[in-house]
Parts: C-alpha cells; structure tokens; sequence
C-alpha cells in the first residue's frame, strides 16, 4: 500500500531511522516504562528483531509520523493458516501512540491503515490482544468494532534475568 496522509500526518512503513522513535512510543506509558529499552539504553536487542522483522515480507512496522516525528506505531503480521477453511489473518500488536498526542485520532487513523492494508492482502480476519490491564486501549479496540471472543494465554519462556 502507498504511503497515505490526512493533513500533515503520513502514514507508511517504518525505516531502520525510525527504530529510537519507535523504542521511544513502545516505552511512553505505565507498562512499557518496566519492559521496554535496555537499562544501558542500548537498541542491539531492538536491531537485531529489526534484521528478522525486515527479511519477512509479511512482517511490517507502520507508523504515523509528522515530518520525521513518529507519533504512532504498530506492528501488523500476516498470517496464512489453515483453520476456517484457510483464511489468512492479520496479527496487530505493539500499538502505541506518543502520550502527549493521544486523543487525536492518530490511533484510530494508523489502525484504519493497517485494516486496509490486511484487507488489500485478503485477510478474512483481524486479531490482536492487548493487556487486560490497558483498559482505555481495550474500549479503543472495541470502538473499532474489535469484539473479545477469545481468552489469550501467554507463555513466558524468557530466560531469568532477561
């Protein structure tokens, strides 16, 4: 999909000149302070996802930027499955938006980027999951006609200390 505005916000994918930006947002609120960034500030570990992330054609970062501002991100993944008849899917995950931007559509317009661009690739279905504890994203999500007709469960299998 081409690169899209509404008034001086762009939308498009993200560049490996972006990735400080982007560890910025991911860390810019309650739950992100104490598990996003490196304590030595060091992107390697971000770099590194950004190398696999970057050879999969499926795998995108977009944001919402004014100018070289990064005001919006998110990660969307499609998916090819098997399950309801073969339907490819669209994963959104790592949404954020710069706090002191927040509440002015910025969210909405880089989901409504992201659908189109999951609908352009022909996928039957969009998913994400978001904290329980992020209650303002979960009505967010709802708003956007997402519906919570699973219950996600998560394996943590992180090596201690990391």
């Amino acid at each position: 999909m081409s690169m899209e505005t509404t008034s001086s916000l762009i939308f498009r994918r993200a560049t490996r000149q972006d990735l400080p930006q982007i560890v910025s947002l991911l860390s810019d609120d309650e739950l992100g302070r104490t598990r996003e960034a490196a304590p030595d500030g060091s992107l390697a570990a971000y770099e590194e996802a950004w190398t696999l992330m970057d050879q999969d054609a499926a795998n995108w970062i977009l944001i919402a930027a004014v100018g070289q501002e990064v005001l919006g991100v998110l990660q969307l993944t499609l998916i090819a499955g098997l399950s309801r008849s073969g339907t490819r899917r669209a994963q959104i995950e790592g949404v954020r938006v710069k706090s002191t931007t927040r509440g002015q559509a910025i969210g909405r317009e880089l989901m409504t980027y992201a659908i189109d661009i999951a609908k352009e690739h022909k996928c039957g279905l969009i998913q994400l999951t978001t904290d329980k504890r992020r209650t303002d994203a979960k009505r967010f999500y709802e708003s956007m006609g997402f519906s919570a007709t699973h219950e996600g469960m998560k394996l943590d299998v992180a090596p201690s200390g990391a």
